[in-house]
């Protein structure tokens, strides 16, 4: 590869077990053609310019990966032979800092970090047999990024285009309590099918996601403009006016206004202070309306559109039988204040969930890190079902 930045190659934006549906749809959307969906991520081809684009726009991606070389190996030193052989310099400055990140399924290596070792060794020692010196690395993702994927005898290698993961929007100065991750948190958005018009209502709010997630999508706020910091920034052919292009269009493509809108409550004054304090961030905490309440009183908009509630699982926060009480008391709010919404539980305790009282038309598969989790969604018809659907009288 003589310039990444003059050449065309396929792009694997990875994704969590579970997201690559919404993620599909995001690429679709941004008018790119997918060549691949797999379960870990979307295979398209594209140049660097479009690896900029795309870690700055997508919501639901890790990160978005540049296909260099792929070889085959037996062991680690075939690895370093090959790595060895690539042009390095053409890609990494070497006056610069490097990273390398590594999945490994091979029958020889025991020690999942090793390979990212080798690599890093045989690119250090082709820059010292060059410049008679090497660029710095460590595990920091503040540099230039490799990632390496090898799978059995088969070597794939990328430069890792975002370094840290971009699945983490940059807003969320201030968590509170086990907080889903942004990604995660518009992909649950996505998978609610809230059209972006109707409310979007985010009861027990924590530090805010879910509702500045919404309000973000419903803005047009691409969630890579509150970060100015990527791995792609620091390969050789960089030049700033290729960020600053795409950033600048983005830009341009935000709503000062939207016609939805975006309800976040929370008993806990301390939640709606770092909810605020989160939207603010995001710049977004004028298109929030935030309720200091027990969800059970927050205020729904008669217009229905969604709810989207992430209560505790039990699974380090709460005591059980409280949250049996809380779990009953959503199917109790569901069914008394928000008639005719489309109402959603994200949760990954299955037991738990059965004591919402109420049958889920739908149960969409998550993972919350290494939970199994289910978005749980419930009709809240306006009138029975029987009246909602049948024939009118003439």
């Amino acid at each position: 590869m003589s310039d990444p930045f003059n050449s065309t190659s396929e792009i694997f934006v990875a994704c969590p077990i579970r997201i690559a549906p919404y993620l599909y749809k995001e690429i679709i959307n941004l008018g790119y053609t997918v060549e691949e969906e797999t379960p870990t991520g979307i295979k398209l081809i594209g140049t660097m310019q479009d690896c900029i684009r795309l870690n700055l726009s997508l919501r639901t991606a890790y990160r978005v990966l540049f296909f260099v070389k792929k070889f085959y190996a037996r062991n680690a030193n075939d690895l370093y032979k090959e790595i060895r052989k690539i042009e390095w310099e053409n890609i990494i400055p070497n006056d610069g800092y490097f990273t390398v990140q590594s999945f490994a399924n091979n029958e020889t290596i025991n020690d999942s970090r090793f390979p990212a070792l080798r690599t890093k060794d045989a690119i250090a020692d082709r820059f010292v047999e060059i410049y008679r010196k090497r660029p710095n690395s460590g595990a920091e993702k503040s540099g230039a990024a490799v990632y390496i994927h090898w799978e059995e005898e088969q070597v794939n290698v990328y430069i890792d285009t975002s370094g840290a993961t971009i699945s983490k929007h940059g807003y969320r100065k201030m968590p509170f309590k086990a907080p889903m991750i942004e990604g995660l948190a518009a992909a649950t958005i996505l998978a609610s099918e809230w059209n972006m018009l109707t409310p979007f209502v985010n009861p027990m709010c924590g530090s805010g996601t879910l509702a500045i997630e919404a309000a973000m999508m419903a803005a047009n706020i691409a969630p890579g403009l509150i970060r100015d910091n990527y791995a792609f920034m620091h390969l050789v052919g960089y030049e700033d006016s290729f960020f600053i292009k795409e950033r600048l269009a983005l830009k341009k493509l935000v709503k000062t206004t939207i016609p939805s809108k975006i309800i976040a409550s929370d008993h806990n004054g301390m939640a709606i202070d770092a909810a605020k304090h989160n939207a603010s961030e995001a710049g977004v905490a004028h298109l929030i309306e935030f309720q200091e309440c027990d969800f059970r009183t927050t205020k729904i908009e008669e217009n229905a559109g969604v709810v989207i509630i992430n209560p505790e699982y039990g699974a380090r926060l709460g005591d059980q039988t409280e949250l049996e009480n809380t779990y009953k008391s959503m199917g109790d709010f569901f069914k008394q204040n928000c008639k005719g919404y489309h109402c959603f539980v994200f949760t990954g305790n299955p037991e738990l969930a059965k004591k919402i009282g109420l049958k889920a038309s739908r149960k969409i598969e998550f993972y919350n890190s290494t939970i199994d989790c289910r978005l749980l969604k419930f009709e809240m018809y306006d009138g029975t079902k029987r009246e909602r659907f049948k024939e009118p009288t003439v």
